[in-house]
């Protein structure tokens, strides 16, 4: 099936035309019947000579009700422009054609109507002329009288050639239908309807409520008055909400995919119509069947930013209207560009993002948009409308490939930064890495390091940075010298403090590997270890702590450390009497 809206001034026959065409009747209400005239939104469908099925959202002409046929026709994707014949081209059939140009319906059908009444070609004539410079230009024109039935088979024939050219659905997107009626059926609770024009709804199905994020279940579905366990986009569809108070949402709600659609009550668009400047500082923004007050704030010629009274769930390439419903005028179609914009702060800076918006233009793009972005989640991503591929960087980061080689140019330059000016530090903490590079995440610090700089311990440095300070490899290697021959003596703390190695000096040089720490102010040579293992295996086995003590030529003071560091290592093992032995040749 397929959907169509009427569009036309009141009184032209457009529920005529859809009683004649389906023999239905589209007015709900007794008041409408009573007053001949559309309120608000009426429904209708019949069957085509292909054998398929068109869908008609009925909607009002008369200007005091122009919010209820928008949001008739905002979520539709075709519609039958009606005129009647003997009264040619009206104020609301202006009004109308404007919206359908600004919500860029691009499908639909030129109706003349009550061809029995008037010579349908002058009207035809003048409405052809107005549809020439919007979106709907190239339409089909057909003349009709829904009194005597002329016309109306060449009708038909054009709404199943005018099917034919709608694109294919896509039915594997996420759902965002889009309320325009909700009420309450006896015995089932409360129904929804609307316009599904994407995506693919099944009975128990878990949604979302737009408007307050909480999650609704599909107890039952219509399509066309029958109940289906699963309806397909592009339909007319009646949802059926289990345990959902009827209260809880109304005309311009959504239902959605859970997790696939940003809230956003801030975005910049692209505006085809009024200059960007001369707009009121507040519009009501028509998107699907919302209606939502927004306030303007002009960025360039063409493009604005608009802050909502209420979040929508909007997606980047939603074309929607403007309206100043004081004027009964339309200020303009919008093309979503962004529903995440960056804040405007600076001075200048709504200049600098205009300059920005004018190489977007509207459509998903995932290199694009990382490009503004430099960074983003892809599940953020892809709430906006954007299909996500490749690899993350890191978690589920995306980056754009130019940013990601710039900031690890600037890792490297933090990492060496951070060196000069501690050099006693074993590198640049990852935490203070990401604040100075404004990273969102830790992971994506560790991500960059790439040789020569290397991550360990929460920390970053570059491999060279084993090389020590020069007062520190000074004293290291005052150290070296004076114990060479004693490789089992440590020096006293007085002379390390004499040396210049304090505690910070000395974590350097054991990080480096210049000196080995046994115990606080108990340092030897790096190669001690090695060589004591060779000394005591000489030694009769077992051995006491005294014995081990003589041959290594040293103090308890330093034998006792020397020898648990060996135990730990699984080079000895301390028998019960405490004597020891050598179990393995090397350390």
């Amino acid at each position: 099936m397929f959907v169509v809206a009427t569009a036309g001034h009141v009184d032209h026959g457009k529920s005529t035309l859809v009683r004649a065409l389906t023999g239905m009747e589209p007015d709900r209400w007794a008041e409408e019947r009573r007053r001949g005239m559309t309120i608000d939104l009426g429904f209708a469908w019949t069957a085509l000579p292909s054998g398929g099925t068109v869908a008609f959202v009925d909607v009002p002409g008369h200007e005091r009700f122009v919010p209820n046929m928008l949001a008739g026709v905002g979520p539709v994707p075709a519609a039958l422009v009606v005129v009647a014949a003997d009264e040619g081209w009206m104020p609301q059939s202006a009004e109308h054609l404007a919206a359908l140009h600004a919500l860029g319906v691009s499908y639909g059908l030129l109706v003349v109507t009550r061809a029995d009444l008037a010579d349908p070609g002058p009207a035809a004539a003048r409405a052809r002329a107005e549809l020439a410079a919007t979106s709907l230009a190239a339409v089909d024109t057909v003349a009709v009288s829904a009194v005597t039935g002329a016309g109306l088979p060449g009708l038909r024939a054009a709404l199943d050639r005018l099917a034919a050219r709608l694109p294919a659905p896509a039915t594997e997107a996420p759902v965002r239908l889009w309320v325009d009626r909700a009420f309450t059926v006896r015995g089932a609770g409360t129904v929804v309807t609307g316009t599904l024009g994407a995506g693919r709804l099944r009975v128990g199905d878990e949604l979302e409520l737009a408007s307050t994020g909480e999650p609704v279940r599909v107890r039952g579905l219509h399509r066309l008055g029958e109940a289906r366990p699963e309806v397909d986009a592009v339909a007319r569809v009646a949802v059926n909400l289990r345990g959902t108070p009827r209260d809880r949402l109304g005309r311009g709600d959504a239902l959605l995919t859970p997790g696939r659609f940003r809230h956003t009550d801030l975005l910049d668009v692209r505006l085809a119509g009024d200059p960007a400047a001369e707009l009121p500082a507040t519009l009501t923004l028509h998107v699907g069947a919302a209606a939502v007050p927004a306030r303007v704030r002009p960025l360039g010629a063409d493009t604005v930013r608009l802050r909502l009274a209420r979040p929508l769930p909007l997606l980047v390439g939603d074309r929607a209207l403007l309206r100043d419903p004081g004027r009964h005028h339309v200020a303009g179609g919008v093309t979503v560009l962004d529903v995440a914009p960056p804040p405007l702060t600076r001075r200048g800076a709504a200049a600098a993002r205009a300059a920005v918006l004018a190489g977007v233009d509207g459509r998903p793009d995932l290199a694009g948009e990382l490009r503004r972005r430099g960074l983003a989640r892809a599940a953020d991503l892809a709430r906006t409308g954007v299909e996500v591929t490749g690899r993350p960087v890191a978690g589920d980061w995306l980056a754009d490939p130019e940013h990601w080689r710039r900031l690890g140019v600037r890792l490297a330059g933090e990492v060496a930064r951070h060196a000069r000016e501690h050099p006693l530090e074993p590198g640049a903490p990852v935490e203070l890495l990401r604040q100075r590079l404004g990273l969102p995440d830790r992971a994506l610090v560790e991500a960059l390091v790439r040789p020569p700089l290397r991550a360990h311990a929460g920390r970053v440095t570059a491999a060279a940075a084993d090389a020590l300070p020069e007062p520190v490899a000074r004293a290291v290697a005052r150290v070296r010298a004076e114990y060479a021959d004693r490789p089992f003596r440590a020096p006293e703390a007085e002379r390390l403090t004499a040396l210049g190695l304090g505690p910070r000096e000395i974590g350097a040089a054991v990080r480096a590997g210049a000196l080995l720490r046994l115990a606080e102010n108990v340092v030897l040579l790096p190669g001690a270890v090695d060589e004591a293992v060779r000394v005591l295996a000489g030694l009769p086995q077992p051995f006491t702590l005294s014995a081990a003590r003589q041959a290594l030529d040293t103090t308890r003071r330093v034998a006792v450390p020397l020898l648990e560091l060996l135990d730990r290592r699984g080079v000895t093992r301390r028998l019960p009497d405490d004597a020891r032995i050598v179990v393995a040749a090397g350390s």
